[in-house]
């Protein structure tokens, strides 16, 4: 248990730093980028779910097993970003406590963010303005 609460927190350390403004956000409309500062973590609603360095989109979702899964579609450029690249059709698996409801989403996609080990901080579902 100690090794999972001690992950828990060092993962959310390197969160914070992947989160920092490297001017990916030069491109991005004001309205999304205050949408994507202001999301928080549904299970730890005091951190954040990260930024746009940290964002791939993920529009395709399905439950096998009784578990949740998201599949990535972004094919933007992951330089601009700052961001690791992860292919197209990767499947992630999106705990329950992550999956994010309470906030509509501007983009038109899901959204999974994910720290650099392939963490999940939240899973935001696609549509609502």
């Amino acid at each position: 248990m100690k090794r999972i609460v001690l992950c828990l927190v060092f993962g959310s350390m390197i969160g914070v730093a992947d989160a920092r403004d490297l001017g990916q956000w030069d491109a991005v409309d004001p309205a999304v980028r205050e949408w994507y500062q202001a999301l928080m973590q549904p299970d730890v609603p005091t951190a954040s779910c990260c930024g746009e360095a940290d964002a791939y989109w993920a529009d395709e979702v399905h439950v096998k097993d009784g578990k949740t899964y998201a599949v990535i579609t972004d094919d933007r450029p992951d330089e601009p970003r700052r961001r690791p690249h992860i292919e197209i059709g990767t499947e992630v698996e999106i705990p329950n406590n992550k999956l994010k409801w309470d906030k509509s989403n501007p983009t038109g996609h899901g959204i999974v963010f994910l720290s650099r080990a392939g963490y999940v901080y939240c899973y935001v579902q696609p549509g609502g303005v």
